[in-house]
């Protein structure tokens, strides 16, 4: 029977093992005993059978164990037995084990003098009443003043120490701040005497051909119109002057020399037509009639269009200039140079100067938008006529629009931009059985394009015969984008909301490579310069960058946006354009894995408004109905157009619609656009 007893001491002493841990120990003691103290540094005997801890307030019972007065009196509330030997036992019968208490406090101040601090050691002895002799005492006072100045004298060295480097980092931030403007300057002063030089040849080349113009007008004809002559050759002195660059600017004259003045003229006059307005015109205009309205305009707003973003474009300029002047520095260290390296460099130095020059003409070249013409993608059998995606073919002369009203629509783009009807019929039309997320057209099969839609199914269509190819079918959800792969056109990929992005061959009906990414997929994008290389936007605000030989991990992943990637488009196969519902695009170099710009201007909270980009320009949607346009060296808006009315304060305008869709016209200034009424229209870059 008491066999049977003992077998329940344990359950016993578990239970009760918990509430001892919660009690306070005394303050006397409290910062020197720790919980921590091995068992083998004390007697098992002064361990509580209860809590196993070294024994506070021990009491003794009849049976002669003892035990923490918290242990036991817990144990007794519970049950009336020792612990020990299971003998009867209630809280009348325990009486306080003096030695034991005594025992351990001397056990425990013995355990923590060598885990206090000497000071700690100091105060604990004088608060137990040490009986110091006066002699003791003032030895102790000098030695402890001696010791607060030595501290003191040594904190004070540490802190002058701080503020003398805070103050040596903020000199050295400084001087490198003032070398850096030191360099701008040098670098802003050598181009404005590069350009007042190259002005300088302008102006000469303007006088010596209005003077050429009015003798040989003089000797052709009396009745000849010498200001038509006059304003010929001006013309052509600014392009060949233009042409020449700064070694030899009137090298191209002088191959000509006087052979039959008007014929110089008339070749100069085509070479500015052909030119396309993007050199010509623009030295036409400069060296025009300054009084004449037609020229004072343009030039004005272009004037204003740089101020407007006069950080960005100063941003811009001093960071190609730096580049240049690193790479001049890099050149220096790594060889010595000679007279012919250096004079490479020194056309090199000028290429931050060119290039930032093209930007700058790039940017005020265009201000607007302009209509061309307009048709409508309504269907009268359905209510919704968003247009999700649309996109050139391979040569541009057709374009296709996809949507919710589940037709894939192929118009003629001459046809559709030359033709003066309100009404604009598709060349081809494919009904499909659900609504259609994404197109893209194959770029090498011009008859083959591939569509994704909310059923989940990528499907590859001939355009000639309005058949569907092949359908793959292994998305589970909502497939939102389908690319074409420009490099392998047999290769293409799709992601959807279950997370999956698939790569497809079109010689196979099943996916050649399955990615999981955790996440909604909303957007992927092959890489035009490599088969192997896909960006992947997705719901939890990133793009990845992945090699599908290596697609274990991505090989980048590009953090920035706050909100879901909705749009990923290549610039080119190192510059990566990205969309977002927190109402930014951002640039990114795909080499150095860093973002490079973010453009701000137009709003998107909800919906997909469509990304597009070509070598210069990136334009998008807006939830505002708006189209907006960006140099991509630019954060703000180049240019913009408002669907519907053109006042925003226009109360009769829908301000419920969006632009759903954008395209560039390969490197053309000419776009598409589309919103949710089902609109769409042709728009181009206008000065």
């Amino acid at each position: 029977m008491a066999a049977s007893i003992r077998v329940s001491v344990p359950y016993t002493v578990g239970f009760v093992k918990e509430e001892p841990q919660t009690r306070v120990r005394p303050s006397h003691d409290h910062d020197c005993e720790s919980a921590d103290i091995a068992r083998s540094d004390v007697d098992k005997d002064f361990l509580c059978p209860i809590c196993f801890q070294p024994m506070e307030d021990a009491f003794l019972t009849s049976c002669g164990h003892s035990f923490c007065y918290s242990c036991i009196t817990t144990h007794l509330n519970n049950r009336n037995n020792c612990p020990n030997c299971a003998r009867y036992l209630t809280a009348d019968r325990l009486i306080p084990n003096f030695l034991v208490t005594k025992l351990m406090r001397k056990l425990t101040s013995f355990h923590c003098s060598g885990k206090i601090s000497p000071a700690e050691h100091l105060r604990f002895v004088l608060q137990q009443g040490a009986d110091l002799p006066m002699k003791d005492i003032d030895s102790l006072l000098h030695l402890l003043s001696e010791r607060k100045r030595r501290v003191e004298q040594d904190e004070a060295e540490s802190n002058m120490e701080v503020l003398l480097d805070f103050l040596h980092l903020s000199c050295q931030l400084k001087q490198e701040e003032l070398a850096e403007l030191q360099g701008d300057l040098q670098y802003l002063k050598e181009d404005i005497a590069t350009v007042e030089s190259r002005r300088q040849e302008l102006l000469r080349a303007k006088k010596k051909f209005a003077k050429r113009s009015r003798l040989t007008a003089d000797l052709s004809s009396p009745t000849l119109d010498t200001h038509s002559g006059c304003d010929q050759g001006i013309n052509e002195g600014a392009i060949s002057v233009w042409r020449g660059g700064q070694g030899g600017a009137l090298a191209p004259l002088r191959e000509h020399k006087l052979k039959g003045g008007n014929s110089i003229r008339t070749s100069a006059f085509a070479m500015a037509i052909k030119d396309d307005g993007k050199n010509g015109n623009y030295f036409a205009n400069s060296f025009s009639d300054p009084h004449s309205e037609s020229v004072g305009v343009p030039k004005i707003n272009k004037r204003q269009r740089v101020l407007a973003q006069f950080e960005d474009l100063q941003e811009a300029y001093l960071m190609r200039r730096r580049k240049v002047a690193r790479n001049q520095r890099h050149r220096q260290m790594q060889k010595q140079e000679s007279m012919k390296e250096a004079s490479k460099l020194s056309e090199s130095y000028q290429d931050g100067l060119e290039d930032f020059e093209s930007i700058l003409l790039a940017f005020t070249r265009y201000s607007r938008l302009r209509v061309v013409t307009e048709l409508h993608h309504g269907d009268l059998f359905h209510s919704s006529n968003i247009v999700s995606s649309i996109e050139f073919d391979r040569d541009d002369e057709f374009f296709a629009t996809a949507g919710v009203s589940r037709r894939i629509k192929v118009f003629d783009f001459s046809r559709v931009v030359n033709d003066v009807a309100d009404v604009h019929c598709p060349v081809v039309e494919i009904p499909t059985r659900s609504k259609l997320s994404c197109l893209s057209w194959n770029k090498c099969e011009k008859s083959l394009i591939a569509s994704s839609d909310y059923e989940g199914i990528v499907t590859l269509w001939d355009v000639n015969t309005r058949q569907s190819v092949m359908e793959y079918e292994e998305h589970e959800r909502r497939a939102w984008s389908v690319d074409f792969s420009r490099t392998e056109p047999s290769m293409l990929v799709s992601g959807s909301d279950d997370g999956k992005v698939k790569v497809w061959c079109t010689r196979q009906e099943t996916s050649a490579l399955s990615l999981d990414m955790r996440a909604n997929i909303c957007c992927v994008k092959y890489n035009p310069g490599s088969s192997n290389h896909i960006a992947v936007g997705s719901a939890d605000h990133h793009i990845h960058y992945f090699d599908l030989r290596n697609a274990r991990i991505p090989l980048y992943v590009f953090k920035g946006h706050r909100k879901a990637v909705s749009y990923v488009k290549f610039i080119s196969p190192t510059e990566l354009a990205s969309a977002s519902t927190d109402s930014t695009l951002r640039l990114w170099d795909v080499q150095k894995d860093c973002l490079t710009r973010t453009l701000r201007g137009h709003t998107n909270e909800k919906n997909f408004v469509g990304l597009t980009v070509n070598s210069e320009y990136v334009a998008c949607g807006s939830e505002s109905n708006e189209v907006f346009v960006y140099h991509k060296a630019m954060s703000k808006p180049a240019a913009w157009h408002r669907f519907g009315s053109q006042n925003p304060d226009d109360s009769d305008d829908d301000s419920s619609h969006f632009i759903s869709a954008v395209c560039w016209k390969s490197e053309s200034p000419t776009m598409l656009a589309a919103n949710s009424q089902g609109t769409i229209k042709v728009l181009v870059l206008a000065a």
